[in-house]
């Protein structure tokens, strides 16, 4: 987990959820493609994407994709949503996704 440095303050979370019956093919490819570039390590029933602007736990449900991230900051927090949201929307784009709404944790 993304641990706070007490100069920065308290970690900002913020969660979204993708609805699709595809959510567990789009965790396996999430996962894959960014275990190129980043630590990718799977921890219970999760997946955890470590940016260097934040962490991005992704979980699915029979239905849904279910991402939660973490950051020291405002601007690290949208950093690490934009790239997780723009490569999940860019992987799911035969169901015409719509854009993410995330809520503050």
């Amino acid at each position: 987990m993304l641990v706070a440095n007490p100069s920065q303050g308290d970690i900002l979370r913020t969660e979204a959820e993708f609805r699709s019956a595809r959510a567990s093919g789009y965790l396996a490819t999430m996962a894959s493609h960014f275990s190129h570039k980043i630590e990718v390590t799977e921890v219970d029933d999760a997946v955890h994407l470590q940016f260097v602007c934040g962490l991005a736990v992704l979980r699915t449900t029979t239905d849904s994709l279910h991402m939660c991230i973490e950051a020291p900051s405002k601007e690290e927090m949208q950093q690490t949503c934009q790239v997780v949201e723009s490569h999940l929307l860019r992987f799911a784009f035969r169901e015409n996704p719509e854009p993410l709404v995330w809520r503050k944790l």
